[in-house]
């Protein structure tokens, strides 16, 4: 077989076998087909897309390129919950704990943050002590024992995929509904787990602008878990502005601890709840959605699901005093309030842009090999729809370095206020999947 032939199979619009993308993918992981050949593939199919066969053969192949977790060694159905990536998205840290405290068990990898983008495990670091890397021993006695792990991703576990994003990342190849479809989910099946709610976000802050655009890839990942044996439910949500208020590692995980206790922000409490839900379902736990509604309610209002929180960290060799007492979380140099130069109400915010000035002041990274300063960040006072007097404060700035006359100016950029009264977008616009587990 000839790696050529596959490019201009697919430059002429026709399907590659299941023989031809397994050649495609071993060879590249090998070594023996050359960047500049998968580079002309990869054009090839931005152009000609990939039906529903071959998306499913990539990710099979990307899939069994490396590592695949085996939790049959976990007692009951193995829950999963991912992102396609957004600002103040700390979602894991909260909806774990909830999920667990109801019996489910959660056996989850993450990633860290890169751009706008925050990541869960740089969250979690904020953590004294906590350990991200467990061995797959440990991490499945975790599950077993408690309900919920959350850790980094393995060395070896889907290399064909990090090799591939790396060559699209520089050869324009990297907005492709099957690439991207496949790269989401050959991690995410490699990661073992039997169901998964999948959060496709939308709008300034997400990589899909549209909604349609965020509903065909949430369908294309749909089809690829269930055409594999697993249970999918995507839901399609907002990112316009940043979710919850907190933008920053260790001011996420405050917020997370106080959603809860049942003092979290209404928009981040109903994504974890709305997402629990579907998860408690598919696990098998609730009969349906207000019975699991229910369940995680009482989780929250007892106080278990922080108690599993607890459990997770200690478990993980964090200081668990951190979480009874937010407070002894690190903590920047320098707090700036800043606030409205007129009176209005706030029509827009780029969250991409908040989430990108987050990152300047040392809240995430713009190269992998970044430092994170983990105590910096915004914590926003208002969002889109509420009214704001002129010198009253829009945010808080968590920071260790001067703010620049450049960054303040961006900030105020970043928001519209305007005379009218603005509506906020419905955070939970579309979900797809859950008539295969409910009919509530």
């Amino acid at each position: 077989m000839r790696f050529v032939d596959l490019i201009v199979k697919k430059r002429n619009g026709e399907p590659l076998s299941t023989e031809e993308i397994r050649f495609w993918i071993k060879g590249y992981v090998d070594g023996a087909i050359p960047d500049y050949q998968v580079s002309a593939l990869l054009m090839a199919i931005v152009f000609q897309g990939m039906d529903a066969c071959e998306t499913a053969d990539l990710t099979m192949a990307m899939m069994h390129s490396g590592d695949v977790l085996d939790l049959s060694c976990i007692s009951g159905i193995k829950v999963d919950k991912h992102s396609t990536g957004g600002v103040g998205d700390k979602t894991s840290l909260a909806l774990g704990p909830m999920v667990a405290a109801c019996g489910a068990r959660l056996a989850k990898m993450s990633g860290r943050g890169l751009g706008h983008t925050g990541g869960t495990l740089d969250k979690l670091e904020s953590i004294r002590g906590f350990n991200c890397y467990l061995s797959r021993e440990q991490f499945i006695q975790q599950v077993n024992d408690i309900g919920l792990a959350i850790v980094g991703q393995t060395g070896n576990l889907v290399p064909a995929d990090k090799k591939l994003y790396a060559l699209r990342d520089v050869t324009g190849t990297v907005d492709s509904m099957p690439l991207i479809a496949s790269s989401i989910m050959s991690k995410k099946l490699a990661s073992g787990s039997d169901a998964m709610v999948l959060d496709v976000k939308y709008g300034s802050g997400a990589f899909m602008k549209t909604p349609e655009q965020a509903i065909a890839l949430g369908q294309e990942m749909m089809n690829i878990g269930t055409a594999l044996g697993r249970r999918v439910c995507v839901m399609i949500t907002d990112m316009d502005e940043p979710l919850g208020y907190a933008i920053g590692n260790a001011l996420e995980v405050k917020e997370a601890i106080a959603t809860l206790k049942g003092e979290g922000p209404k928009d981040f409490t109903q994504l974890c709840m709305e997402a629990g839900s579907r998860l408690l379902m598919m696990a098998g736990i609730a009969s349906d959605l207000k019975d699991a509604r229910a369940r995680l309610s009482t989780a929250v209002e007892s106080g278990t699901a922080l108690n599993k929180l607890r459990e997770m960290v200690s478990a993980q060799g964090g200081d668990v005093s951190q979480i009874d007492d937010p407070d002894l979380l690190p903590q920047a140099a320098c707090v700036t309030g800043l606030t409205a130069k007129t009176s209005g109400y706030i029509a827009h915010m780029e969250a991409v842009r908040l989430g990108t000035l987050a990152m300047q002041i040392g809240a995430g990274r713009e190269k992998q090999d970044d430092t994170i300063r983990p105590g910096t960040g915004i914590v926003l006072a208002a969002k889109v729809g509420d009214y704001v007097q002129e010198g009253q404060l829009l945010a808080q700035i968590y920071h260790d370095t001067p703010l620049t006359g450049q960054w303040i100016r961006d900030f105020y950029a970043s928001y519209r206020i305007t005379p009218e009264a603005a509506r906020r977008n419905p955070l939970i616009y579309k979900i797809l999947g859950e008539e295969t587990y409910t009919q509530t």
